[in-house]
């Protein structure tokens, strides 16, 4: 199942990622640090989101619109009372097809089976406004992680798909953690 290749593809590279948001999480003690961190978040979802949804028809993802994006956090970052600082200079895989929109996708619902952690981590540093993009789906995340896995491995067609959507979402969380890395 393509799920379950990128997931063992891109261990390296989410460990690298997770490496980066952990040691800004750990430095927040303010609302406006919160704010901060989301920024990064903000314009990397919102770019990336620019790329993929053409390629995301209902065919592809029947629930594409009822998902979490870069609305709740551009939410979060205006309910800390923070502004919002646009940066459209971020670097983005190569999105060609709907497999390589969906693999990219797979960056992007994955990091809601860490959000709850992340929320809690906030919670103990007194942050506890602005995080609905963390709490993403609820109760219902486990259900929503189900529906995207099955709708992503059926975006397998050819021999080599696999390969495709992996280094696509390698190259997600590649260009993620490199706008980290430009401050």
């Amino acid at each position: 199942m393509i799920s379950t290749t990128i997931k063992e593809a891109t261990k390296d590279e989410h460990q690298m990622l997770e490496v980066e948001v952990i040691k800004r999480l750990k430095a927040i003690r303010s609302d406006a640090d919160y704010a901060a961190l989301l920024q990064y978040f903000y314009n990397y979802f919102s770019s990336i989101e620019k790329v993929i949804t053409p390629f995301i028809t209902n065919e592809v993802l029947a629930d594409y619109e009822q998902r979490r994006n870069s609305r709740y956090i551009k939410d979060d970052i205006q309910n800390l009372g923070e502004a919002l600082n646009e940066n459209n200079s971020v670097g983005l895989p190569v999105i060609t097809s709907p497999l390589q929109a969906m693999a990219a996708l797979s960056v992007m619902e994955g990091s809601i089976m860490g959000g709850k952690i992340i929320v809690q981590m906030l919670a103990k540093n007194g942050i506890t406004k602005g995080t609905s993009f963390f709490e993403g789906y609820g109760a219902e995340t486990g259900n929503m992680w189900s529906t995207f896995t099955a709708a992503l491995n059926n975006q397998y067609q050819q021999e080599g798909d696999e390969k495709i959507a992996s280094d696509t979402a390698n190259q997600t969380f590649a260009c993620f953690r490199a706008l980290f890395q430009q401050n």
